[in-house]
């Protein structure tokens, strides 16, 4: 069985990364089955609270193609599950200006259940962006 490994490479570069948390997704059969076979990102995607709930939204998973009428939608908004008190902080520090909640990862944990790990994340000014590509360049031997 293959393993679902998505990154958000871009994440890092564009957010200066704060609290991590780990969230379940709510999926569809057909979801599910296309992650499987490696065909989804999370590059574009982000998070965001309505009435209490957590959802993940412009996550593409392309369409199963065994799949019939009853296929989903590729980019449809999908629930995450968080604790209540999970939940409750990250809304409250929400409220700080400038922050927003990243999803960095999405992979299949030992019962099969797929998992997103999401950032309370903070964007990154041109400066903090240019010391990030200096770092990197660095670590590399560039």
């Amino acid at each position: 069985m293959s393993g679902i490994d998505l990154k958000n490479k871009r994440a890092k570069f564009e957010f200066e990364l704060l609290d991590d948390y780990l969230a379940g997704i709510v999926l569809t059969g057909t979801e599910i089955k296309s992650l499987r076979t490696g065909k989804g990102s999370i590059a574009e995607s982000y998070c965001i609270i309505q009435n209490g709930e957590l959802f993940i939204r412009n996550m593409f998973i392309a369409e199963y193609e065994q799949g019939t009428y009853n296929n989903h939608e590729p980019k449809r908004d999908r629930k995450l599950l968080l604790n209540k008190t999970e939940l409750n902080k990250l809304e409250r520090k929400l409220k700080d200006k400038g922050l927003t909640i990243v999803p960095t990862v999405a992979f299949l944990n030992e019962k099969n259940l797929v998992k997103v790990k999401i950032h309370l994340a903070q964007g990154k000014k041109l400066h903090d962006k240019r010391e990030s590509l200096k770092e990197k360049r660095y670590q590399t031997g560039h």
